[in-house]
């Protein structure tokens, strides 16, 4: 296919959506950690302070789980096989996240602290299966960003001419910048603005190529043209070689693929625990499921959009296109111009983008974890944590460039890198899965099965590659046979294993052990986890889990797919009609709760900050006061901090003298309570409660002078002078009357404090001797 757009809008939606997408998210972690006082502590930086709810885990869900791939591959097998592509690659990726609530709901229950899953089998297995689990994980995040990055750059290329390597390179310079700044926190409001575009896009796609295009011709007119390519270009494999059926042995095929390799991408996926561990225990059921059900309606309805219009105009491909992903950007460029093509090309990144994101956290926390404080510094402090992160995601971030790039010039397609994945890590599912659900997993048996599971997969899927073809290449290996024989040999030998191993010589494992040797240093969330976790409501939720995940598994993947399929049913006009506004009013749903469930839940919060945004929130914090409209009248502003020296009480009484009678003058006193890191990780917050207090009963002791009539008491904790400096510029104060001197043992004519804010400040300093 020809390039449809310029090579400039190529740059500008890889530099300036990237710019915009990270200064968005910047500016609502800026907005928490400012007016609702959250610290940036690594215990956040990791777990979002583990206070997540239902509507912003659905959405982090769905927007984490749209890859590139989810955007192109779905619309490259509906292509290939008709309404069976669409449907298997939605159901058969679906059942993966409902299924992973049970594990998140365990996981609240037996291991509420954990920051990360290897973390929780170095306490169940003992640190050399600790190792081979710790290497899939690794893995699986590598593939996943892998096929993020390859997908995005393969798709901007073809759009935009941009060169493939480049963008490649490009592609994550938006994510590492968010992602370093925000951690876990700034994935999920990038997540939540990525999933909203999406269900955007993808409605607006639905809505103009099925009501607002004459080459389709509506419903009807798109059910006319897939009845002609039938005839014209009848499918193998599938019922009467109709595209109008999911009687298909391809997409069946796909389907199974779809359904195996995708187990592995979720359950040995960090990014999807360190959604359970970020969410409330409240939240992680709805989360999960409402996350599963919602994200079907993207494949399902945008690959029966694109993909059946790719068929019913005729779109012609070379093999290469279709493995790049091709088939969707081809559609809705040539049915709405450069209009579809930008649309398309702007939800690719910004999936793309998101996803990354949660790559990049996951890989950092791995490295920080389960490397660096498990093996190298196990007494490391939290600033040491986030800064082992940040070093982390800044070296996997330029790495995921490098790796697409590699995997580009070899020869490998995002088709390829999607349908092996499971051969690779799927052996790793059972054993993870066990550890947490199963008290009688054997450890031997579960860390054997990964590392032969893995074994006999890529034996078996290289050895009917050969028979088959006759030779071991990307093509022969590539193909469907080959690809399957792989994954479920990955997956079942595995879980063969390790239920045999189990049940020869089984453990009796006490889960109490890992709430003992797991602990979260931040005292605030370690006592709201204990608030939180809420046994008997765990154990509801969990039952509730099961049933629904079960049941909705089984009616996606065996109900619902074999009453068309055993009775090779094809759809007619009417039928057709019927299933296109399913997928519409299944999209239409869907965009309703991943829009505004979140914005619903967190309206409290919303409206603080915009409460808190038209006041000094500085002020606000800590403050035993109430901001009054004089505090922002054109009244003199004066600042004395109060050590309780007596020049400090000194410079208070100046102050009255020198503004005695004034109507208009205002008197701040300040206490600050010296801390070296108020953002420090391992602070009680008891504690820090405490100090607070004796801080605010030193202020009241003082006698404020009559002459004052309007005074505000302020007390801070942290670097003396640069709160004095800060407070200043907030309040807009016209002057600071202090002691030269405080409770210091300075030789010097000035204390320490009273230097230090000299060259942080510009306001009207009087010192008094």
């Amino acid at each position: 296919m020809g390039v449809v757009l310029s090579e400039n809008i190529g740059y500008i939606v890889l530099i300036g959506v990237g710019l915009i997408m990270a200064l968005s998210v910047t500016l609502m972690v800026k907005a928490e950690t400012k007016w609702l006082g959250t610290r940036k502590t690594s215990e956040w930086f990791y777990t979002a302070g583990r206070t997540i709810k239902t509507g912003l885990i659905a959405s982090s869900i769905v927007s984490a789980w749209t890859w590139a791939a989810t955007l192109l591959q779905s619309s490259t097998v509906t292509y290939a096989f008709g309404l069976g592509g669409s449907f298997w690659y939605a159901a058969g990726a679906s059942i993966q996240v409902i299924l992973f609530a049970i594990l998140a709901l365990e996981l609240k229950r037996k291991a509420p602290m954990t920051h990360t899953f290897p973390e929780m089998i170095y306490v169940r297995f003992g640190k050399h299966s600790h190792k081979v689990f710790l290497f899939f994980a690794l893995m699986t995040n590598t593939i996943v960003t892998a096929m993020l990055v390859l997908g995005g750059a393969a798709v901007i290329n073809s759009l935009t001419g941009v060169d493939t390597t480049l963008a490649a390179f490009l592609i994550p310079i938006g994510i590492i910048l968010y992602t370093i700044f925000g951690g876990l926190k700034a994935t999920f409001f990038a997540e939540y603005l990525n999933a909203t575009l999406i269900f955007v896009v993808v409605l607006v796609f639905v809505t103009v190529i099925y009501f607002a295009t004459p080459e389709i011709g509506g419903i009807s007119g798109m059910y006319e043209k897939l009845t002609q390519a039938s005839i014209l270009n009848p499918v193998e494999g599938n019922a009467f070689g109709t595209y109008l059926t999911l009687a298909s042995v391809g997409a069946l095929i796909f389907g199974i693929i779809n359904i195996v390799g995708n187990f592995g991408t979720v359950f040995v996926d960090q990014s999807y625990w360190q959604r359970a561990i970020a969410s409330r225990p409240k939240a992680a059921t709805g989360g999960f499921i409402l996350g599963g059900l919602t994200w079907f309606a993207i494949p399902f309805t945008l690959a029966t959009t694109l993909g059946l219009a790719a068929i019913a105009t005729g779109v012609t491909l070379t093999e290469n296109e279709i493995g790049l992903g091709l088939v969707a950007p081809t559609a809705a460029s040539n049915l709405m111009g450069d209009f579809g093509a930008i649309l398309l090309l702007t939800i690719i990144f910004t999936a793309v983008t998101a996803a990354g994101s949660s790559q990049l956290v996951s890989v950092s926390s791995l490295v920080t974890y389960d490397v660096f404080r498990t093996y190298l510094k196990p007494s490391s402090s939290g600033r040491e944590l986030i800064r082992i992160s940040r070093f982390t995601i800044l070296g996997f971030g330029i790495g995921m460039g490098l790796l697409a790039s590699l995997l580009f010039h070899s020869g490998f397609s995002l088709q390829y890198v999607y349908l092996m994945m499971g051969v690779l890590i799927g052996s790793a599912v059972a054993p993870i899965s066990f550890a947490i659900l199963w008290k009688k997993t054997n450890k031997y048996a579960a860390t054997s099965a990964a590392i032969i599971g893995l074994v006999c997969g890529v034996l078996s899927w290289l050895w009917s590659a050969n028979s088959m073809f006759g030779e071991i290449t990307l093509s022969s290996t590539g193909n469907l046979i080959p690809l399957l024989i792989g994954n479920v040999v990955s997956i079942t030998i595995s879980l063969g294993i390790t239920l045999i191993g189990s049940m020869i010589k089984s453990e009796n494992f006490d889960f109490h052990i890992m709430k003992q040797k797991i602990l979260v240093v931040d005292d605030k969330i370690r006592s709201m986890l204990k608030h939180d976790t809420d046994e008997e409501l765990l154990q509801r939720s969990l039952k509730f889990c099961k049933r629904a995940g079960f049941s909705i598994s089984v009616f996606l993947v065996i109900v619902w797919p074999a009453s068309f399929y055993l009775t090779k049913f094809v759809f007619d006009e009417q039928s057709f009609h019927l299933w296109i506004w399913l997928a519409l009013v299944w999209a239409f749903g869907a965009a309703g709760i991943i829009i505004f469930l979140p914005l619903i839940e967190a309206r409290k919060s919303i409206s603080e900050i915009f409460h808190k945004a038209t006041m000094d929130s500085d002020v606000m914090r800590q403050s035993d006061y109430s901001p009054s409209p004089g505090d922002y009248s054109p009244v003199m502003k004066i600042l004395v901090p109060i050590d309780g020296s007596a020049r400090s009480l000194k410079a208070l009484y100046h102050a009255s003298y020198l503004f005695r009678g004034a109507a208009k003058v205002r008197i701040y006193l300040l206490h600050v309570i010296e801390w070296t890191d108020e953002n420090e990780e391992n602070i009680d917050e008891e504690l820090v409660s405490q100090i607070q207090e004796e801080g605010k009963l030193i202020l009241r002791s003082v006698v404020v002078p009559k002459q004052i009539n309007d005074y505000k008491r302020i007390v801070k904790l942290g670097d003396p002078a640069k709160k004095i400096a800060e407070l200043a510029d907030n309040l807009k104060v016209d002057m600071i009357i202090m002691g030269k001197k405080g409770m210091g043992k300075s030789t010097s004519d000035l204390g320490h404090v009273t230097q230090k804010l000299l060259k942080l400040t510009s306001k009207p300093i009087v010192l008094l001797g």
